[in-house]
């Protein structure tokens, strides 16, 4: 049996855990799907997409793949019209729109920073409050019981 640390959290615990902060949400795989899943309910998919593809960039080491993922990310989310639009204000789009020429590791992270925002102060609370985040959290709770009393 694996020795597990004392930081080590039970799927239910996990599942709990999750209503800390939206950090926890997006930092386990279970819980980005939960969210992810609820944000496509809401069709505001785009958002964590986004955050996701900013943390991503973030971590390219290549001038090249920069300058190409940078590519990328505003045809997909920030130019007039894309597939995936964010909501950022004028003057953060316009930034962007003017730098993407000479990509930087950080173009994007002022978006980003409002992207999460508005994640935490509008998506992430009315996540915790969904059917799919109770529903989740229950079975994963009744999951749990059902290792320590086999009767149920």
């Amino acid at each position: 049996m694996p020795v597990k640390c004392c930081f080590y959290r039970s799927p239910a615990t996990e599942a709990v855990a999750w209503s800390e902060n939206m950090d926890t949400v997006l930092t386990n795989q279970a819980g980005l799907d939960a969210f992810r899943t609820f944000l496509k309910s809401e069709f505001s998919e785009e958002n964590v997409e986004f955050w996701l593809a900013c943390e991503d960039f973030k971590k390219t080491e290549s001038a090249e793949k920069i300058a190409s993922k940078a590519k990328t990310i505003y045809s997909e989310f920030i130019e007039t019209d894309a597939p995936k639009e964010i909501n950022i204000d004028f003057s953060t789009r316009d930034h962007i729109s003017k730098n993407i020429g000479a990509p930087t590791l950080t173009c994007f992270d002022e978006a980003q920073k409002l992207i999460y925002c508005l994640m935490a102060k509008d998506s992430f609370p009315r996540f915790l409050k969904s059917e799919i985040y109770k529903k989740l959290l229950n079975s994963k709770q009744v999951g749990n019981h059902k290792k320590w009393l086999p009767f149920l």
